[in-house]
């Protein structure tokens, strides 16, 4: 079992509420066991350009309330080649740096898994408001991505009413409804509109038509994921509160319409309980396994309890589940079921297709909810 003097922390690609709890999770436990925590900054790009500081748990006492990164974060291309990763190694070698903790999605796990194999052992945690990976049921700044979204929701409500409007809310997700899905529902969403399910555009209409020229409703919220720019012009929410608006007055009862992106007000705010409370606990578990000998897992939470998966596992997992689950209709054109399964025998492929359908089959069950709810089943 190799021992660890000196340990690295990153985190990489989007920010998300809840990676400063993870990073003083992680130089707490360390230092509890005599290990040292260097803090590279902006991602694999501080470790490249030795852009790092050693991290003392005074330095990140009062951290976890924070949101975004203390550590800043940023996307470095020059890693992305065998080159940027022996030169990753080689510093680390360098500075005696013997593991890194990476916190980020599924492109820092790229990362992560192309250091462990050059010898670096590496330990990825899920930081992302997304909640897109797939191994895991829980990935860091969800809870609080879900708040923001609810709080900016009921804001909108009040002047919806007050104006009797109806305001279409495009919220941020990447190419995941799981956002717009679950805060729809909190919000009393008239509809939530998914990339992962079909809708019918013109039933959701005519029901707030109906509903207003029956005095059953004022004012309308309409949740929508980001990923459904990707269907026309890129800005579909603008295209549809124009066809609300026209649909309306045609029949004589003018439905006034707004169109609201939230966008990245959904990344800040100072995480939730939820996020303060998992991040600490991937964080200790991130610096136990790598003081147990452990490379190349995610600590993942499924079904309350925090577990790992390997990386390559992980990976690969994701890609099914989004390109033959989730958004079959519209799959990568990079995607490839027989290179992304290399190397995985007939049992594990099994048990991944299985995974993969009650992890679908668990949001279409809510995406049914929430249609009861709004009445549009």
């Amino acid at each position: 079992m190799p021992e660890f003097k000196k340990i690295g922390v990153l985190t990489s690609g989007g920010d998300a509420p809840g990676m400063n709890a993870v990073v003083r999770a992680i130089v707490n436990c360390a230092s509890q066991n005599g290990v040292e925590v260097m803090g590279i900054y902006e991602g694999y790009r501080g470790l490249l350009e030795d852009d790092m500081k050693l991290l003392e748990p005074q330095d990140v006492a009062n951290s976890f309330s924070r949101g975004g990164t203390i550590l800043y974060t940023a996307r470095c291309l020059r890693y992305n080649s065998p080159e940027g990763v022996r030169e990753a190694y080689n510093k680390c070698r360098e500075l005696g740096i013997d593991g890194i903790i990476a916190v980020g999605g599924d492109g820092t796990f790229r990362g992560a898994t192309d250091l462990a194999k050059a010898g670096i052992p590496t330990i990825g945690i899920p930081g992302t408001i997304d909640n897109d990976i797939t191994a895991t049921d829980y990935t860091i700044g969800y809870d609080t991505a879900m708040n923001t979204v609810v709080d900016m929701c009921d804001r909108l409500r009040d002047t919806c009413e007050s104006h009797a409007r109806c305001d279409i809310v495009e919220v941020m997700g990447r190419n995941a409804g799981y956002i717009a899905l679950n805060a729809g529902i909190a919000v009393g969403a008239t509809a939530i509109l998914l990339k992962e399910f079909e809708y019918d555009e013109d039933a959701i209409i005519q029901k707030m038509i109906d509903e207003r020229k029956s005095n059953r409703a004022r004012s309308f919220i309409i949740v929508m994921s980001e990923g459904l720019d990707g269907y026309g012009s890129g800005n579909y929410g603008e295209e549809l509160a124009k066809k609300v608006e026209a649909r309306s007055e045609e029949q004589g009862c003018l439905i006034e319409t707004r169109f609201a992106r939230l966008a990245h007000v959904v990344r800040g705010g100072s995480p939730t309980l939820t996020d303060r409370l998992i991040g600490s606990r991937m964080g200790a578990e991130a610096v136990k396994l790598l003081l147990e000998g452990k490379s190349n897992l995610v600590v993942c939470q499924r079904n309350g309890r925090i577990t790992t998966s390997e990386i390559k596992y992980a990976l690969a997992l994701d890609t099914m589940f989004k390109n033959e689950y989730a958004f079959k209709k519209c799959p990568s054109p990079k995607y490839n079921r027989e290179k992304n399964l290399e190397g995985f025998d007939e049992a594990t492929i099994k048990q991944m297709e299985e995974y993969c359908e009650k992890k679908y089959q668990d949001m279409k069950d809510l995406y049914k909810v929430a249609n009861t709810l709004a009445f549009m089943d």
